[in-house]
């Protein structure tokens, strides 16, 4: 009976390093936060947020979404091997009247934080 125990916490305790030894998927971004300034409220403007993959397991961005139709977001749709790199390209177009704007993009995902926030700013003026 004893061996049993030991060869049980034995193959318990090899299991559980071996799990720990594997790092789930992880965004490493360049930016999290972009500043257009001012912005002609004729032309949209798009900014690209590079992102890494730092973990061992592929990465794959289930859902990308903004608060607004005003902001498209669009991304890589494929997996994210380790170490290989993707972008996601948001493109907000302005509405209304000149003012100061500030936006978020969510983005869910498999990595170890799932929930990540990007955010976009600047100030729409009047265009020429």
């Amino acid at each position: 009976m004893k061996k049993l125990i030991v060869l049980f916490t034995f193959v318990l305790g090899v299991s559980a390093a071996t799990f720990a030894q594997s790092k789930p998927a992880e965004f490493k971004f360049e930016k999290e936060t972009h500043d257009f300034g001012k912005i002609p409220m004729t032309s949209p403007a798009t900014v690209e947020f590079k992102f890494t993959n730092v973990g061992d397991q592929p990465l794959i961005l289930t859902k990308v979404e903004s608060t607004c139709g005003c902001t498209v977001p669009d991304y890589t749709k494929t997996p994210i091997k380790s170490g290989e790199s993707g972008t996601i390209k948001v493109t907000y177009t302005p509405a209304g009247s000149p003012l100061p704007f500030s936006k978020s993009v969510t983005i869910s995902s498999n990595a170890k934080t799932p929930i990540k926030v990007l955010y976009i700013k600047g100030e729409t003026v009047a265009g020429k």
